[in-house]
Order: C-alpha cells, then sequence, then structure tokens
C-alpha cells in the first residue's frame, strides 16, 4: 500500500528531481514535521547543517489502541460507569495501549544500525532517545537537513526538507528534535518591557501592588494560598507535584526568597533531567555555557510552592524536548498527579504530544498550561500547549486582597491574559459543548477549542528571586504565576480525597464545566466579570479571557466528592 503521506510529499512538489524519491516500503511517521513556512517558501533555505554536527533526537513510538484509548477514558469520566476514576498506573497503561516489546527492540536495533548512540528513554515512555551526526540523521531518515532564514526573528533555523520516513516494520510516532524553528519561552512579562512596548511609565502599569505580605508590599506564594483556599488544614501532604521546565535552576534562588521573607521550606525538591540536559542555570558564563536566566523556574517553585507546603515532593522535569520531558511525567515513581507548566512554543505538529496528555488523563494527572501574556491568541500569538483539549488552560486575573496576608478582596481580568478561539484546529471537547457555555455574550466557538478554562492572579504583583542577584518586587506578571498556583490547589484537593481513601480527583474540565453550569459555581468559583484583554472581555459565567475564574476553597470539597 502507498503511505499517504509519502502521496502528498509528490503532490504539494516537496519531492523533486533533485532528492532521492522515497521507497513505497518504508514506514512514514505519523505526526508531521515539516514547517509551513519553509514549504510554501516564506523561510528562504540558506544551506544545509554540517553533516559532523551532532543531534539529540527522541524516537516516539504509537499507542497501540489509540481508539481503545478514547473509549477508555469516556467511561474514566463518566460518573455512571463502573470505571469512573479507576486510574492506570504507568505500567497498566503501557500493557493495554502502549507498544510491544518488540516494537521497542525493533526500534533500539534501527537506532544502532543507522549510527545513532542511544543515550536515554525506555518502553514505558515509549520513546528511545538517540544522538547522532547529521550525516546518520539524514541517512536514517531519508531526509536532508537545511538551514533557513527565520521569517519573523533575526536568525537562522534548521529543519528537514520532507518527512521522515524510516525502514521500520512499523510506523514511529514522531521524531523530536529535528527543527529549531519554535524555540520555547516562559509565560512570564516584565512590568518595565511591558510598559516600554506600550509606551507608559512602568509607575502607570501597576495600580494594586498595595496588599501583598511582601517588600514594597508583592505578593508571595503564600498570599495567593490566603487569597484562594484561606484554610490550615491542607497543605499538600502526601502528594507529588511536577513542573515542566526547559531550563534548570539555582536553588540557592529558592533559599534566597525564602531568607528574604522570613519563611522556611520544608519541601524535598529535586532537579530530574528527562533527556541529559543539565539542570544548572546560573546567570554566569562559563566557557561556552551561556548565561541563564531562572526567573521562570524558581517562581513556579515559589508558586507551588506557596499554594501546597506540606508536599511530599516537588520534582521539576528538565529537558531540551518536549516528548522527553513528558514521557518522563507520565513514569517517573512517584508519579506528578498534578503538573504546572509555564512554557509556550509552537510544535509543527500540535498532536504531537496528545497521547501523552491522554495518558495523563487515563493516570488521573493534572496538567495546568498558562495561557500566555500576550492577549487573544492568533496565528502569532501562539496559544499551544494550552489549547490542547487534555490540558487545564490557566489565564490571569489582577488580584486584590483585604490585607497583607489577607482573604480575597476583589478580582478582575489581567489586561495581557493569553485566551481565545484555538488556531491549532483542535475541535471542542464535549465539556465545552454544554448548553451554557458557549453564548453569544462571550463570542467563543461551538466549534473549536476555546480557552482559557480557569485563571488566578497574573499581574505585575510579585515578589521573585532568580539569577543570583538582588530580588525584585512588583516587576514580573505572567500566567506563568496562575499556572504551578492551580497546581498547588489541585494538590490540596488530593489530599482531601486521600484522607478519605478515594482516588485522586483526575483532570479536573469534564468535573468543574458542568459544575458551573448549576447553582453550585458562585461556592467553586470567583467569577471574574470585569477588565478586558484584547478581543475578548470577561462576563458572567465562563469567558475567553478568565475562564470560569479563579478557585474558591469551596472547590476543594466539591472535587473531594467526585
Amino acid at each position: 500500500m502507498i503511505r499517504k503521506s509519502v502521496l502528498a510529499l509528490f503532490a504539494c512538489g516537496t519531492i523533486g528531481a533533485s532528492i532521492p524519491a522515497v521507497s513505497l516500503a518504508e514506514s512514514v511517521v505519523m505526526t508531521h514535521h515539516m514547517r509551513e513556512v519553509t514549504v510554501n517558501g516564506e523561510a528562504a533555505s540558506v544551506g544545509r547543517l554540517p553533516a559532523s554536527q551532532v543531534m539529540s533526537l527522541d524516537l516516539v513510538l504509537p499507542l497501540s489502541d489509540s481508539a481503545g484509548l478514547k473509549t477508555f477514558l469516556g467511561e474514566l469520566y463518566d460518573p455512571n460507569s463502573g470505571s469512573y476514576h479507576h486510574y492506570l498506573t504507568p505500567k497498566e497503561f503501557t500493557a493495554k495501549y502502549g507498544p510491544s516489546q518488540a516494537q521497542y527492540e525493533e526500534l533500539l536495533s534501527f537506532a544502532k544500525a543507522n549510527g545513532l548512540t542511544v543515550t536515554g528513554g525506555s518502553l514505558d515512555r515509549r520513546d528511545v532517545q538517540v544522538k547522532g551526526k547529521v550525516s546518520a540523521v539524514e541517512r536514517a531518515f531519508n531526509i536532508s537537513m537545511l538551514t533557513y532564514q527565520h521569517p519573523t526573528e533575526n536568525r537562522v533555523f534548521f529543519a528537514p526538507d520532507r518527512e521522515p520516513t524510516t525502514s521500520l516494520s512499523f510506523d514511529l510516532w514522531h521524531v523530536s528534535g529535528l527543527d529549531n524553528y519554535s524555540i520555547p519561552h516562559p509565560r512570564l512579562v516584565s512590568k518595565t518591557d511591558y510598559a516600554a512596548a506600550h509606551g507608559i511609565s512602568p509607575d502607570q502599569v501597576v495600580t494594586h501592588a498595595t496588599t501583598g505580605s511582601g517588600p514594597s508590599a508583592s505578593f508571595l506564594g503564600s498570599d495567593m494560598r490566603a487569597a484562594y483556599y484561606g484554610g490550615t488544614a491542607l497543605t499538600g501532604a502526601g502528594q507529588n507535584l511536577g513542573l515542566f521546565e526547559y531550563l534548570g535552576t539555582d536553588l540557592a534562588d529558592l533559599d534566597t526568597y525564602y531568607t528574604n521573607v522570613g519563611q522556611t521550606n520544608t519541601v524535598p525538591i529535586t532537579l530530574l533531567s528527562t533527556d541529559g540536559t543539565s539542570t544548572s542555570c546560573v546567570d554566569k558564563k562559563v566557557g561556552t555555557t551561556a548565561r541563564c536566566d531562572d526567573t521562570e523556574q524558581t517562581l513556579d517553585m515559589t508558586q507551588s510552592l506557596g499554594m501546597a507546603p506540606g508536599l511530599a515532593s516537588l520534582v521539576m522535569y528538565v529537558g531540551s524536548l518536549d516528548t522527553a520531558i513528558i514521557s518522563a511525567m507520565t513514569t517517573n515513581d512517584p508519579l506528578p498527579t498534578t503538573i504546572g507548566c509555564s512554557w509556550g512554543w509552537t510544535p509543527a505538529d500540535p498532536t504531537t504530544l496528545d497521547p501523552y496528555f491522554e495518558q495523563m488523563a487515563a493516570q488521573g494527572q493534572n496538567f495546568f498550561a498558562a495561557s500566555g501574556d500576550s492577549s487573544t491568541w492568533s496565528k502569532s500569538v501562539e496559544a499551544w500547549p494550552a489549547d490542547d483539549d487534555h490540558v487545564v488552560s490557566v489565564g490571569g486575573t489582577d488580584l486584590v486582597t483585604a490585607s497583607a496576608a489577607g482573604p480575597w478582596a476583589s478580582e478582575t481580568a489581567w489586561v495581557d491574559s493569553g485566551g481565545g478561539i484555538n488556531t491549532d484546529k483542535i475541535v471542542i471537547p464535549a465539556w465545552q459543548k454544554l448548553t451554557g457555555v458557549i453564548t453569544a455574550t462571550n463570542k467563543g466557538s461551538t466549534k473549536l477549542r476555546n480557552g482559557p478554562d480557569v485563571s488566578a492572579n497574573a499581574n505585575f504583583t510579585f515578589y521573585t528571586c532568580a539569577d543570583q542577584k538582588a530580588c525584585l518586587a512588583n516587576e514580573y506578571g505572567g500566567t506563568s504565576f496562575a499556572a504551578p498556583m492551580w497546581a498547588g490547589f489541585v494538590a490540596l484537593a488530593n489530599e482531601e480525597l486521600a484522607k478519605e481513601s478515594k482516588p485522586d480527583v483526575g483532570f479536573i474540565d469534564p468535573l468543574i464545566y458542568p459544575a458551573n453550569l448549576t447553582s453550585s459555581y458562585s461556592s467553586l468559583f470567583h467569577d471574574i466579570t470585569s477588565g478586558t484583554s484584547g478581543s475578548y472581555s470577561a462576563v458572567t459565567g465562563y469567558d475567553l479571557v478568565t475562564g470560569w475564574g479563579s478557585p474558591k476553597a469551596g472547590l476543594i470539597g466539591y472535587l473531594a466528592t467526585k
């Protein structure tokens, strides 16, 4: 049978006389890897990668029963099903839906036979991590690695000239690392940079930095706990939280934060490299190693730990390839049941991580992704991964508390909260199709996935410490503060469930959407009804700036009954 993707390459003219023809007997890779800008000519080719340059790749195996998994997930989150919240362990998931041992071993042999050195991966993770020269990569996947002038950035990027194929007896799911068109960046923004971009003074940006308990009335992570939870009984005890990071950190910065605010962290922290990437991040150039900024990584810890100060563990999963990071998060022991991701990037194929996001749902894990700090989603304002229908998309608000370390007082939409209708062609999930979610007032789509789902404070009102320098008050904001807050908040709910010998809450979107269409809504969320970000405004109920709003303590009790 002629492979569909190979025919597609002929149809779009990618395969030409100057490029060797692809054997019809070869297997394809199920996701796509070519960038639209290289196909349509928007990015001009300027050369080839040197044949001797070493590349790091992650070869990802497919699921064995994708359709069966979707059916299982439907039953897993159906309260009327006998399978409701009967989550799988990573080993059980592999046995039911993962690749076979024979496929994994064949992939290992394929890599070695093609001159690629195996550096990591496992059957449960469904990946084989490899390193090898460009010449070996090109032979293994029947591609040429070209360089292109980036159409919107002052740099050159590399990418394949066609879709990869292999000599394997089965189709791979994905090959991570074949291009660097989109460089992941943290979802945080400096007040100084924001003011400069909008032609105003930094002093004009913040109007509510007056009620935090940190220096200059800035907010601490513990202030967010006081505002959104307000209790003392739950601390996240027994719960394991994960942070998705593309850079490591210097834990001395976390120590500085706690010392300066007169607090103590008692949660064990592990920096875990998922693909050989260094877990160290220091603001000092050492040899050829570039300076590294750990502002994002440190604030992710202060916000998640501030909300759940009694966690059993916090693991920072550090890597250079998205599949390597997330595959570790689906298999590590202990398994992180609640995860914060404060990074954004644009994959060549938005479906790449779907099997892992589905696995997380099957295992009772929650992945909270910051919705972005550039207002309305568009082709030029990336939404991913926050627009994926298997993650919880977290937008931003402007919070005021009644006093330092005091309760919630008021909240409006944050002016740069990311949200809207996704442009990645992700169809609207069932829970957003419910009558009353999408309305003429909120202007959402009835066909495509809308975001965000929930929100929390993201204004320039926080205290941060980073880069082995003096700490800053009221300088940084962004939805990257809100996502780890939510990860910590759901750890509190899971602690309550554990006390009652119940399974974890699991993926919360299928639970909160129907609940918020009832009279229970006002006891579960702060409904943000004022403020605008880009094309959308906060309105009563669900909206495309703040989602359902920020959490109340009552949400923990509700989730604990599910």
